[in-house]
């Protein structure tokens, strides 16, 4: 018994002895590790990407694979909106069409228009007009008339220089025009004694409704103060047109003539100002000037 006890502290002791000897590795400091790359990030070009001069001795980098000029996307900036949301509110008279009866054209008034500048980009636009036409084309023996009737157009326009000045603006935009007017036609009398007294056909008055499509392109150019003057150059393209058994009509108020293609208007401007424009980070520090 006695060396069973003996044998067993032995063992004992021998274990106790190990375990003190063991030693533990210290973990290594974090601020002494070593930096490892993330590659979660472009970091620059791509090896098959070189360095080539072009024909105007610029250096460009090119992939070898695709042949193509390799541009660093980290380096491209949007360019910001200089001007608020709600920028200006436009108002105009179209007098294009007085300016054309001076000139000999026989249909048409006048027509106003109102349109939001939205971040100095988008314009909204809304235009109301008037017309009218007695006409009686060269060379035929009737009259057309179409007494005083509305026209509406919406659409939008937009200016390709909108983060420069709002004085001066490139404008392309689209238009729906849309009218309801009454139409008539008149023969006038042939006199024959045969056929007793002369008279006058008339087809009595008509009813008809179009709808149109414009493309636009404008220049605005500011004259004094919130004053400008604008022209634009529309091709026009008929949607829709209401027919009846003496045919369609020849003039439309806010279209003109049903077979014409192209069109102008001239505007008068006056603009007020909603926002001042945003200020920029640009290397003079200058704030853009209000319209």
């Amino acid at each position: 018994m006695r060396k069973l006890l003996t044998i067993l502290a032995t063992l004992l002791l021998a274990a106790l002895t190990a375990s003190a000897q063991r030693t533990v590795t210290p973990t290594q400091p974090a601020a002494s590790r070593p930096a490892v790359a993330r590659t979660d990030r472009p970091q620059g070009p791509p090896p098959s990407v070189v360095h080539v001069h072009d024909e105007q001795g610029r250096t460009i980098m090119v992939d070898t694979i695709t042949g193509k000029e390799w541009v660093d996307s980290t380096l491209l900036k949007i360019p910001k909106m200089q001007y608020p949301l709600l920028h200006a509110l436009r108002v105009g008279v179209d007098i294009w069409d007085p300016l054309m009866r001076i000139t000999g054209q026989k249909f048409g008034l006048a027509g106003i228009s109102a349109a939001l500048s939205i971040h100095n980009r988008y314009f909204p636009t809304l235009e109301f007009g008037m017309g009218m036409a007695k006409d009686s084309p060269k060379g035929m023996n009737f009259t057309f008339r179409s007494p005083v009737a509305p026209y509406f157009r919406i659409g939008a326009d937009y200016n390709i220089f909108y983060n420069n000045s709002p004085d001066y603006q490139l404008l392309v935009g689209l238009r729906y025009g849309f009218s309801a007017f009454r139409w008539s036609v008149e023969i006038p009398a042939v006199h024959n004694s045969c056929w007793g007294p002369a008279a006058v056909f008339s087809s009595g008055r008509q009813s008809a409704t179009a709808g149109w499509l414009e493309v636009c392109l404008g220049v605005k150019v500011k004259i004094v103060g919130p004053l400008s003057l604008g022209w634009t150059f529309k091709f026009h393209q008929m949607l829709h047109l209401s027919d009846n058994v003496l045919g369609k009509p020849m003039i439309i108020p806010g279209f003109g003539k049903r077979t014409g293609a192209v069109t102008g208007a001239f505007n008068i401007y006056y603009t007020f100002s909603l926002n001042e424009p945003v200020r920029t980070d640009s290397p003079e520090g200058a704030e853009t000037s209000n319209p």
